[in-house]
Formats: C-alpha cells, structure tokens, sequence
C-alpha cells in the first residue's frame, strides 16, 4: 500500500506569494558563508542542508490523497490537487473515490480531474452521503461550471455504504466513522495483511471521539499510520469553537490514546507559511515528548510526499 500527498491545505488553495519566496531567498542568502561557495561541491552540500521550509514547500493545493494498491487505485478527497494527479495519469483507468464530506476545498478539484472525462475510464464513488451523485452534480451546473458532470465518463458509478457496514475496495479492507464537522465529516480506515492506514480529515477532537466503540475501534485502534487534521494551535482552536478542525496537541492526544504509530498532520492553515508549518511540526514533537510519548513519529503532510506501507 502506497499513500502519496497531492493536496495539503485546508478551506482554499494557498499559492506561494511573491513575498514569501523574496523571504526564502533572503533567508538562504544570510547562511552562506565563503566557504559555501567555494566549489561546486560545497555549493551543493549548502544547498542540500538548507531547512526544508526554504529549500522547498508544503504545498498550496486543498486535500487529496492518493492510495496505490497494486492496480487498485484509492482517492481520499477532490481538492485542487485531484487536478495535479490528474495530469500525472496516462495508463490507468479505473478510480476509487472516497469523501469525507462535500465542503468545497474537497470537491473543486473533480470538474478539472483529467481521467474522469475518458469514456473509456470507469469511476467507483463511495459515500455515506444518500445525495451523492446530486450533490456533485449541482457544482458542475451553470453559472458555477460551463462542463456538466454529464460530460464525465459514462461508467461513473455511485454506491452507499452504510453505518457499520465493512467493505472492500481490491484487497483493502475499508472502515469508517462519523466524526465532528459542521455537516458531518467522515473517517477512513484502509487495512491488508496487518497494516492499517487511517485518513481522518476535517474533524474538531471532541470527547465522544476517543470513545472506543465498534465504529471507532475498527477505523482508528492499533493503525500504523493515521493522517488527521491539525489545522489550529491551542490558542486558536479556543477562538475557533465548532469551526470543525483540530489543534496538533489535540492530534498528538487522540493518536496516543488509540495507539498509533505514526501521526501526519494535515489539513493546513490557509494563513501559515511553510516556515510557520514548520515551527508547529517542531512544537508537536517537543508536546510529544512532554507527555512522555516521543515513541510516536510526527511528521507534516507535503504535497509529492510518499509514504510506503508494507
């Protein structure tokens, strides 16, 4: 099972500015020393040693995620970087997609998705949601959208799952539960051969998820891996009542207390650059190790990045 990060960012698109390169440069600028320059050698080692804020990004593009599975493609969420996975596609044509749920930063990216317009592809949509098919619709209907969602293949099929009911899509096993998000948002859990893979996006952290019940316990005890939305600090998640998003001390919390391995935090801040990104990173690992649970690998959600699971 392979998982790879094409879309990031939480509520809308978030391009780098023309501000925060100047700031990227300035910052790669002030650690050269003359000996950093003396070679092409050392030009290169510099370069290589730089911050992963300045030598690189996080990513702009709002949630998808993309799992391979031998030929069995899985895509979690439509944001804007369903377009840049698109464009990657040449030979496969058969699709998986699961939401969690039908706030904009996670459908606009469908309408711009290459494949879905090959008559020759064929498209499995699974949701919780009985109005599916209706409400993708009404996106792609003028004056919203010139294309309709007509214009898609043919072989776009539509199936409900239901509360309780486990599935499976190719050799994964699929589970997933209702968690707190204005208009309800949904979790996933994706397991084969003992590794479980957890996609949990846009939920505010309440008590009644850290529940163990037969739902919860099948989507989120004992993953390997889990991405889950960590989009606020303390300070803001208290500003932010019922906005439906979590703080990454909250993160930290949950994934600890269901035994999880490793935590990718997602969903990001439309307002934080990848300098602040990375500060938060550093702070969720040094919270981790106040509460005495330095075991559990904290690492940030990039667009490109791979994660392999075996």
């Amino acid at each position: 099972m392979d998982i790879q990060f094409w879309g990031v960012r939480g509520s809308l698109p978030t391009p780098l500015t023309p501000q925060q390169i100047q700031l990227k440069i300035i910052a790669a600028v002030q650690r050269i020393t003359p000996c950093d320059i003396e070679s092409a050698e050392t030009r290169e080692r510099f370069i290589s040693n730089l911050p992963e804020w300045i030598f690189g990004t996080t990513g702009g593009n709002t949630p998808c995620v993309v799992i391979t599975d031998g030929d069995t493609k899985i895509i979690l969420d439509c944001g804007t970087g369903l377009r840049v996975y698109g464009k990657t596609e040449t030979e496969n044509k058969n699709y998986h997609i699961l939401l969690s749920h039908f706030h904009w930063d996670h459908i606009q990216g469908l309408p711009f998705f290459d494949p879905a317009y090959d008559p020759t592809a064929k498209i499995h949509f699974y949701s919780p949601f009985p109005a599916a098919k209706k409400l993708l619709q009404q996106q792609m209907k003028r004056p919203y959208y010139p294309v309709p969602f007509e214009a898609f293949t043919e072989d776009f099929n539509f199936h409900n799952i239901r509360k309780g009911e486990e599935f499976k899509i190719g050799e994964l096993t699929v589970n997933f539960c209702k968690m707190s998000h204005p208009g309800n948002s949904y979790s996933y859990s994706f397991s084969k051969n003992g590794k479980k893979f957890v996609y949990a996006t846009d939920v505010e952290l309440k008590s009644k998820d850290f529940e163990k019940n037969e739902y919860t316990t099948k989507v989120f005890k004992d993953a390997d891996v889990i991405v889950l939305d960590s989009q606020y600090t303390v300070e803001e998640a208290y500003k932010k009542v019922n906005w439906g998003h979590s703080a990454f001390c909250y993160a930290i919390d949950f994934a600890v207390h269901w035994n999880i391995k490793e935590l990718y935090l997602f969903h990001h801040e439309p307002t934080y650059d990848d300098k602040k990104l990375s500060s938060i990173l550093q702070a969720a690992r040094w919270y981790a190790q106040y509460i005495n649970h330095a075991d559990i690998k904290i690492h940030l959600a990039k667009e490109s990045k791979k994660i392999i699971l075996n």
